[in-house]
C-alpha cells in the first residue's frame, strides 16, 4: 500500500470513528426518551417525565457534537477521495442528499420544540415532538446505512460510457437486503449504547444518592432496554448480518472466523487464538466442533469455505485487525447481555436498586457498548477490503491522486487537533448536564 493510500485510509477512519461516538448516543436515546413519556403517561407519573427531560438534554449535546463532526466528513468524499466520488457520486449522492434534507431537518427541527418548547406545548404535543426525533434520527441512520450497504453489496446501477455509475433502481437501493439487515444491527447496536448509558446515569445518581426518583427510572428502563438490544444484537439482527456477508463476501467470512483452511465439512467456530497470517494458520486454538457450519447454514455438516479457496488478490488486506475486531465486537457484545442479563434478574427480584455491585457493574459497563460498536464498523469496513465498492472499484483507485500523503497527514493532524479540543469540550457540557440533573418541571399551558 502507498503512503497516500494508507493515510487518506487513516484520515477518514479516524474522521469516521469519531464523529460515530456521538450519533451513537443519539440514536440510542431517542427511543428511550419516548419510552419514559409514554410511561409517563401510561402511569401518571411526573418522574418519567423528568428521566425523559434529563435524557434529552445529554441528547442535544451529543447531537450538536454529532453535526460538527458529521459535516467534515462527507466533505473527504470530495477533498481525499475525488475518484470515488465520481466514481458512484450518482448513486450514493442520493441517499445522503436524502439524509440531510429529510431526516436531519426533521430530527433537529422537532428536538428544539422537545427541548424549548415543553412549556408552551399540550402534553400531547410535546410527546409527538419526542416521536418526531426518534422517527428523524433513525430515518437518518437509515440513509448512512443504505449508503455503506451499497458499497458492500452494489445493487440498482448501470455502467456509464465514462465507467462511472448511475442510479437505476431508486428502490432497489432503499431495500437492498445487505441495508435491511445492516440497519437493524446498526440501530441495535446504537440503542445498547443508549440504554447502558442511561443505565449509568442512574447508577451513578443512585451511588451518590442524588434524584433517586428519576435515578430508579433511569436504571429500571435502562437495564430492560439493555436485556432487549444485546439480545436483538445476536439473534435475529447479528444472525442476519452474518447470513449476508457469508453469501455476498464469503472471503471476509473465512478472514473474520479466521479460517485459512477449507475444513472438508462442519467447519468448527473459534473462540480463542492468534492468527499466523504469515503461516495461514491460528495459533493456540479453542475450538467448538461444527458450530460455525451451523451458525453460518443452519447445518452441522456444511462445508465452509476458508481462504485457500479464494485467490489471495480478494482476501482482507489486513486480516489480523480483521479478525481482532469481529472478536472484540463478539466478546463485548456477550459480556453486554451477561450485565444486563443478570441486572435484569436484580430487577425481577426488587434488589437492583440497593444492589451496589450490580449498580457499580452497570456504570463501569457505559464505555464498552462504544468500543464494541468502533469494533463492529471496523469489522464491515476492514472486511470490504480490497474493495472501496465491492467487487467494482478497488480502493486504491479511489483517492484524490492529487493530494500527497504529505498534506492529507498535515490535515490528518489538525483535525486530531481540533477533535480532541471538541471532546475535551463534550464531556465538560456532558459533565454539567449531569450534575444540574433533571432540574424542575416547567409548568404547562393552562396550568397553575
Amino acid at each position: 500500500m502507498d503512503s497516500a493510500l494508507a493515510v487518506h485510509r487513516l484520515h477518514f477512519a479516524f474522521t469516521v470513528t469519531f464523529h460515530y461516538l456521538f450519533p451513537q448516543l443519539t440514536m440510542g436515546l431517542a427511543p428511550l426518551i419516548v419510552a419514559c413519556k409514554l410511561l409517563a403517561r401510561a402511569r401518571r407519573d411526573e418522574t418519567y417525565n423528568e428521566a425523559a427531560r434529563l435524557l434529552g438534554k445529554v441528547f442535544a449535546v451529543s447531537f450538536v457534537f454529532g453535526v460538527v463532526t458529521g459535516i467534515p466528513m462527507e466533505f473527504q468524499f470530495g477533498t481525499n477521495w475525488a475518484r470515488f466520488s465520481r466514481f458512484a457520486g450518482g448513486v450514493i449522492g442520493q441517499t445522503l442528499a436524502m439524509e440531510g434534507m429529510f431526516a436531519f431537518f426533521l430530527e433537529s427541527s422537532f428536538l428544539g420544540l422537545f427541548l424549548f418548547g415543553e412549556k408552551r406545548l399540550s402534553a400531547s404535543a410535546h410527546m409527538f415532538a419526542a416521536v418526531a426525533v426518534f422517527v428523524g434520527s433513525w430515518l437518518s441512520g437509515y440513509f448512512i446505512v443504505a449508503t455503506d450497504a451499497w458499497m458492500q453489496h452494489p445493487v440498482g446501477y448501470a455502467r456509464m460510457a465514462d465507467g462511472s455509475v448511475r442510479l437505476d433502481d431508486f428502490w432497489a437501493l432503499l431495500l437492498n437486503p445487505w441495508a435491511l439487515w445492516q440497519y437493524v444491527h446498526t440501530m441495535g447496536g446504537a440503542t445498547v449504547t443508549g440504554a447502558f448509558a442511561t443505565a449509568a446515569l442512574g447508577a451513578y445518581y443512585k451511588l451518590r444518592g442524588r434524584h433517586d426518583g428519576v435515578a430508579n427510572v433511569l436504571v429500571k428502563v435502562g437495564v430492560v432496554a439493555a436485556v432487549l438490544a444485546a439480545g436483538w444484537q445476536l439473534f435475529p439482527s447479528g444472525d442476519g448480518q452474518g447470513q449476508q456477508i457469508a453469501h455476498q463476501q464469503p472471503p471476509t467470512l473465512a478472514a473474520m472466523e479466521g479460517l485459512f483452511r477449507t475444513p472438508p465439512a462442519g467447519a468448527p467456530m473459534l473462540l480463542v487464538g492468534q492468527p499466523n497470517v504469515a503461516e495461514g494458520r491460528i495459533d493456540n486454538a479453542i475450538e467448538i466442533p461444527r458450530m460455525l457450519s451451523f451458525l453460518t447454514y443452519k447445518r452441522w455438516d456444511v462445508q465452509v469455505k476458508g481462504l485457500d479457496a479464494f485467490p489471495a488478490a480478494v482476501w482482507p488486506d489486513n486480516i489480523a485487525l480483521l479478525y481482532y475486531s469481529y472478536h472484540v465486537m463478539v466478546g463485548l457484545g456477550t459480556i453486554l447481555l451477561a450485565i444486563g442479563g443478570i441486572a435484569f434478574l436484580f430487577l425481577l427480584r426488587r434488589r437492583l436498586l440497593t444492589s451496589r455491585p450490580v449498580l457499580w457493574a452497570l456504570l463501569l459497563a457505559a464505555p464498552m457498548p462504544y468500543i464494541a460498536n468502533t469494533a463492529g464498523w471496523m469489522t464491515a469496513e476492514i472486511g470490504r477490503q480490497p474493495w472501496l465498492v465491492y467487487g467494482l472499484m478497488r480502493t486504491s483507485e479511489g483517492t484524490s491522486h492529487r493530494v500527497s500523503a504529505g498534506n492529507a497527514l498535515f490535515s490528518l493532524l489538525g483535525f486530531m487537533g481540533l477533535y480532541s479540543l471538541l471532546l475535551i469540550i463534550f464531556v465538560l457540557l456532558t459533565a454539567q448536564v449531569i450534575a444540574r440533573g433533571p432540574g424542575p418541571s416547567p409548568a404547562r399551558p393552562g396550568g397553575p
